[in-house]
């Protein structure tokens, strides 16, 4: 068993909740249904949570917009989801305050042990609710260097953060983390399949970052189809496929445009691999076992999570430079399918991504319910103390 495994043994383990089921409050971002029609992989994770909590006993009530998918019980803080202003920083703020009203009107007629939050600017309500004695659990779903480092620290004392990688913990190891969680995803609603067809599948939006020209060149040089199913929505997608992809595109590729869940699982399926030529720290990449649920292994760019995810040579082959990558799709051929299928069944499964948050929410929670132990003890004993209880008041 390697580090990360160990690890990841000790933060999922299966714990009982002292004080019986919790009420958690799931706040997910506004820009698409919960779970995700395509493009979505926070929602994808929120749906698969949501929906194990609730196997697990616990109450959950989902904060977000546009269709719900899950059994929570459902508050809707928009009238329909907002995806054209994904990456705006208005709406992000807007989006908080809404979620921070929807909470004072539950918490005004029901107890919440947690407020579990899967936004961005969401975290700057810790705050508020800890006054009220509710706890925040962030999962942090993008970067933790730089400028949102410096945002999560200041939020130490009220929020609790959950990493989804170790190696995006590693690069904040100061933040308030309670746990590392890796996303996960249930594989049998996956379509598994053996024989392969001779392309590459590139999935996920046009940005630099996400590789969609490493992917181009690579493919070519490698004499390999490219089936490019990627997010062309944003300002900033579409310069980018304009400027940077478009003039790399030959007659044997195929622009797909954005795969919905139908399209996105038979392509993944097919594929003789998926290319993950990413240029950051990735915080995790669930199109990653998304394509390894399908049997399709991942040719990637070292960076980020990638090696926690992909074990190089069994479920896929790493890379360290863009050139490697030709040479790559040609031995990926190699790769068992049954042996990608089963590394998310033993590392990725729903049940480990349930298990991991509930060990974490009862970290958040052991604070408070250390108070209320002390306070609850100090009140038998005054009871219990008849001089404590009825003081004697002097005459003298």
């Amino acid at each position: 068993m390697s580090s990360n495994d160990s690890h990841a043994d000790s933060t999922v383990r299966e714990l009982p909740v002292p004080g019986g089921p919790l009420h958690i409050v799931m706040v997910a971002p506004p820009y698409f249904d919960v779970p995700p029609a395509g493009y979505g992989g926070v929602e994808a994770v929120v749906a698969e949570l949501t929906d194990a909590l609730i196997d697990r006993g616990h109450r959950v009530t989902l904060l977000g917009a546009g269709k719900n998918g899950t059994r929570a019980r459902f508050v809707p803080v928009w009238e329909s989801t907002i995806p054209e202003l994904l990456g705006q920083a208005g709406p992000e703020v807007h989006n908080a305050l809404k979620v921070r009203q929807a909470i004072e009107r539950i918490a005004a007629v029901d107890h919440i042990d947690i407020v579990h939050d899967h936004t961005f600017a969401g975290p700057l309500n810790a705050p508020f609710y800890s006054e009220r004695g509710i706890s925040t659990v962030v999962t942090v779903h993008g970067p933790v260097d730089g400028d949102p480092g410096e945002y999560y620290r200041a939020l130490t004392d009220t929020a609790h953060l959950v990493a989804i990688s170790d190696r995006q913990r590693s690069l904040a190891p100061d933040l308030n983390w309670v746990g590392r969680v890796y996303n996960a995803v249930r594989p049998s609603e996956w379509p598994f399949r053996q024989e392969k067809k001779d392309y590459a599948l590139f999935l996920g939006r046009y940005a630099e970052y996400k590789g969609p020209h490493r992917a181009l060149r690579a493919t070519h040089a490698a004499g390999l189809r490219l089936v490019l199913a990627a997010k062309c929505n944003e300002p900033e997608e579409k310069a980018f496929f304009e400027s940077e992809v478009k003039p790399l595109l030959t007659a044997d590729d195929s622009v797909f445009g954005e795969a919905d869940a139908v399209a996105k699982r038979l392509l993944l399926a097919s594929a003789r691999c998926l290319l993950f030529p990413i240029g950051w720290e990735e915080p995790f990449g669930m199109v990653m076992i998304e394509a390894m649920a399908c049997g399709t292994p991942v040719v990637a760019l070292r960076g980020g999570a990638v090696e926690e995810v992909i074990e190089d040579g069994v479920t896929g082959i790493i890379c360290d430079h863009e050139d490697e990558l030709p040479a790559a799709l040609d031995a990926v051929r190699h790769i068992d399918p049954e042996q990608c299928r089963r590394r998310v069944e033993e590392r990725f499964s729903v049940d480990r991504l349930s298990a991991g948050y509930e060990a974490a929410y009862l970290e958040a929670l052991a604070p408070q319910r250390a108070s209320a132990v002390l306070s609850d003890a100090v009140d038998t004993m005054i009871a219990r103390t008849p001089a404590l209880a009825q003081p004697q008041v002097s005459n003298a």
